[in-house]
C-alpha cells in the first residue's frame, strides 16, 4: 500500500490551485496504519531551496485502511512555494516527495504551491475569448499604401499566391524583406468575417516600421509601417474590430531593436543619429557595445537585432513612462493590450512598470506573455520568473496544452498525459489567469498545424519549399485537426486561431507558415467546423470559465466536463481504433457518432463530442 497525496484532488488539499495571502488551505495525507506513524510535518521552500515554514499535521481519522493526518496554514508572502512531508514512524522517519500524481520516499520531485496577490486580476473580456492571430502582411489587402518612408530595400509580390522568399542572398543571408501588401485597411475590411469566427480579441504580429515582413525588427516604434497604412488606418481598423465586439492586442517587442532603426541607425538611413553611428546619440545608452561601433551585444548573436538595456532609465521613459511613451501611444490609437515577445528576456521590473502603465492608462488592458514553457516556476536566464507572483502577467501563450495535443494526436500519449499537462497547468497558474491563457494550435513560430499533425520533416529551406502534404496526409490532417481543435476549444483558456488554419493552409515553420490567406480557396467544411466551434465558446458561460474535472483519461479516450453557474457540460475524445460507449445527453457539437438507444451514444473511432447533462 502506498502513502496517498494528490494535490490536485480535494480530498488531500482544499483549496485547489493557488492561494492568496492569508488564505486558509487544508492538507490531508493518507497513510497506511501498518506503517505506525507517529508524526506528521510537511516542510515548505521558498524557490531557492531556503527554508518557509514548517505545517505540523496531526491524526485525524481512519479510513479503511488508511490513518488521515490533517493540517492546515496559510501563507503570507507572495512567493513561489515547493514543499515535501516528513513523516516519523515508530522505527525511525522519512521524506515523503511527488512522483507524478502519485507519492514516493526519499526520491522524487517537489509538490509546488504559488501565493499570488490578492488585488491580482485579469480583464473580463479577455476570460474563455477566441483570438484571431493575423501576420498583418499576409492577411488581406486593400487598395494602396503611401511607401514613402518605407525601409529598403524591398521587393512587392505582384501576384497574392506567390510563393514567399526563402532563398538566402549570396552572402548567405535571409533578408525576409519581401512583402505582399497587406494592411490595415484590408483587416478592417474582413472585420465580418473574422467576427463570423466567433472572436472576440484580434492579435496583430508586429506593426510598426520595420525592415522585414516579420517586423520583429523594430525600426521605430511609434510609427507604423508605411506599407500598412496610417495611424488614422490603424485607429479605423480597431474601431471596425471594437464595433464587432473585438478587441485589438499588438505585439510588443521590446528586448531588441533592428540595427536599421531610429535607435542604432548602422544604414544611417535615420540621418545618423542613431548610437551606432554617434556615440552622443540620445539611444547610445540604450545598447552594450564591447568595441565601439562595430561589437555590440545583439539578440542570439544576430547583428540585425541589436539587444537594449531594459532598465536603462531612457529606454523605460520611452517604452513606458513617458507621456507619450510607445504603449501610451498605441493605447491612446485604439489597442486594448500587449503580447510580449520574448517575455523571459523583460526583467520583473520592466514587467512592473510596464503594467502598471497599460493599466493607467486602461484599467482593462491586457497584457499576455511569450512563455513556451510553465510561466509559474520558469527559471530564465538562471533566474526565477515571477510572473503570477508578482501579478505582472494576464495570460501567457500555452504552448504545453499544444504540445500535449499534438503528442495525444499523434499516438505518443494514451491520453493520461494530455490529462497531466492540462492539470498541471490549471493547479499552477491562478484561476484568473487560466481563463485568459492564450491556447495554441499554430503561431507565427511553428509549423501549420495540419503540417504538424503528420509531418515532422525538418530538412532544409530549399526542401521544405517543395514539400507538399499528399491525398492520403490530407486527409488523416484535416481529420486530426477537428479532433485537436475541438479539445483546443473546449480546454479551460482562450483559444487562439492562427490566420488560414480554419481555411487549410499547410506549411512548414518559417517563412512557409506565413503564406498569404487563400481567399476564395478556403476548405468550407473546415470553415464551417471553426465557426461552430466559436459559436459554442460564445453562447456557453462552462466553455469559457468553467472549471474543469477529467473522469477518463486513457486507452486513446478522453473524458472531462466543464461546470459554471450550475450548468454541466461534458467532452469525449475517441481517438481508440474502437468504438467507445457514453451516456447521451443533449448533443451540441459531434463526429463520428451514432445512437445506440435512448439514453447512450456510440463514439466511432476518431469520434468527438459535446453534451450538455
Amino acid at each position: 500500500m502506498r502513502i496517498l497525496y494528490d494535490s490536485k484532488q480535494l480530498q488531500f488539499k482544499d483549496p485547489f490551485g493557488t492561494l492568496t495571502p492569508g488564505q486558509e488551505c487544508t492538507i490531508n495525507i493518507h497513510i497506511p496504519t501498518s506503517v505506525r506513524t507517529t508524526a506528521v510535518s510537511c516542510l515548505f521552500q521558498y524557490e531557492d531551496g531556503g527554508y518557509a515554514k514548517t505545517v505540523p499535521l496531526t491524526f485525524h481519522s481512519q479510513f479503511g485502511a488508511y490513518d488521515i493526518y490533517r493540517g492546515s496554514f496559510t501563507l503570507e508572502q507572495c512567493a513561489l512555494y515547493f514543499y515535501f512531508f516528513h513523516i516519523i514512524t515508530e522505527t525511525g522517519s522519512f521524506r515523503l516527495f511527488k512522483q507524478g500524481d502519485d507519492t514516493n520516499m526519499e526520491a522524487g520531485d517537489l509538490w509546488q504551491l504559488s501565493c499570488v496577490p490578492a488585488d491580482f486580476t485579469t480583464p473580463d473580456w479577455a476570460k474563455g475569448a477566441t483570438i484571431y492571430q493575423v501576420f498583418p502582411d499576409r492577411f488581406r489587402k486593400a487598395g494602396s499604401c503611401d511607401l514613402t518612408g518605407k525601409l529598403e530595400p524591398y521587393t512587392v509580390h505582384e501576384d497574392w499566391y506567390e510563393e514567399v522568399h526563402w532563398q538566402p542572398t549570396r552572402e548567405g543571408k535571409v533578408l525576409n524583406n519581401d512583402f505582399y501588401g497587406g494592411n490595415f485597411r484590408g483587416i478592417a475590411e474582413k472585420m465580418d468575417y473574422i467576427a463570423s469566427l466567433g472572436i472576440t480579441i484580434l492579435y496583430l504580429n508586429p506593426i510598426s516600421k520595420s525592415f522585414s515582413s516579420h517586423r520583429y525588427d523594430t525600426g521605430d516604434y511609434k510609427t507604423p509601417d508605411p506599407m500598412l497604412g496610417t495611424e488614422e488606418d490603424f485607429t479605423a481598423m480597431c474601431e471596425a474590430a471594437h464595433s464587432h465586439g473585438i478587441r485589438v492586442i499588438l505585439d510588443g517587442v521590446y528586448s531588441h531593436t533592428g540595427s536599421n532603426s531610429l535607435y542604432f541607425d548602422k544604414e544611417r538611413t535615420f540621418g545618423g543619429k542613431g548610437a551606432y553611428c554617434d556615440s552622443n546619440s540620445p539611444y547610445r545608452s540604450w545598447y552594450q557595445f564591447y568595441s565601439y561601433p562595430d561589437s555590440y551585444k545583439s539578440w542570439w548573436n544576430f547583428d540585425t537585432l541589436p539587444t537594449v538595456n531594459k532598465m536603462d532609465p531612457a529606454f523605460v521613459e520611452y517604452i513606458i513612462t513617458g507621456e507619450d511613451s510607445v504603449v501610451a501611444h498605441w493605447l491612446k490609437l485604439g489597442a486594448d493590450g500587449f503580447r510580449l515577445d520574448v517575455a523571459d528576456e523583460l526583467p520583473g521590473e520592466f514587467l512592473k512598470l510596464l503594467k502598471d502603465r497599460i493599466r493607467s492608462i486602461r484599467p482593462d488592458a491586457l497584457l499576455i506573455g511569450e512563455v513556451w514553457e510553465d510561466a509559474s516556476c520558469k527559471i530564465a536566464y538562471g533566474k526565477r520568473t515571477r510572473y503570477f507572483v508578482d501579478g505582472v502577467l494576464d495570460s501567457c501563450m500555452n504552448y504545453p496544452f499544444r504540445t500535449a495535443i499534438l503528442n495525444f494526436m499523434k499516438d505518443r500519449d494514451d491520453g493520461s498525459g494530455l490529462r497531466g499537462a492540462v492539470m498541471t497547468i490549471v493547479e499552477n497558474y491562478p484561476p484568473q489567469v487560466v481563463c485568459c491563457n492564450m491556447n495554441l494550435l499554430g503561431t507565427h513560430d511553428t509549423a501549420r498545424i495540419l503540417t504538424a499533425l503528420v509531418d515532422d520533416f525538418d530538412g532544409s529551406r530549399e526542401e521544405k519549399a517543395k514539400r507538399h502534404l499528399s491525398r492520403n496526409q490530407l486527409d488523416t490532417a484535416t481529420e486530426r485537426l477537428l479532433m485537436a481543435s475541438f479539445l483546443q476549444y473546449t480546454l479551460p483558456g482562450a483559444a487562439s486561431l492562427y490566420y488560414g488554419d480554419e481555411a487549410m493552409m499547410e506549411g512548414y515553420k518559417d517563412p512557409f507558415n506565413r503564406r498569404t490567406y487563400p481567399w476564395g480557396r478556403e476548405n468550407p467544411m473546415l470553415l464551417s467546423h471553426f465557426r461552430r466551434l466559436g459559436w459554442l465558446r460564445k453562447s456557453y458561460a462552462a466553455l469559457r470559465s468553467g472549471d474543469i474535472r477529467f473522469f477518463h483519461a486513457g486507452d486513446q479516450r478522453i473524458g472531462y466536463s466543464r461546470t459554471a453557474d450550475g450548468k454541466t457540460l461534458k467532452i469525449y475524445v475517441n481517438r481508440s481504433a474502437d468504438d467507445w460507449d457514453i451516456p447521451s445527453g443533449k448533443l451540441l457539437l459531434g463526429h463520428n457518432l451514432h445512437t445506440v438507444a435512448p439514453t447512450w451514444l456510440t463514439l466511432a473511432p476518431m469520434g468527438w463530442c459535446l453534451v450538455e447533462e
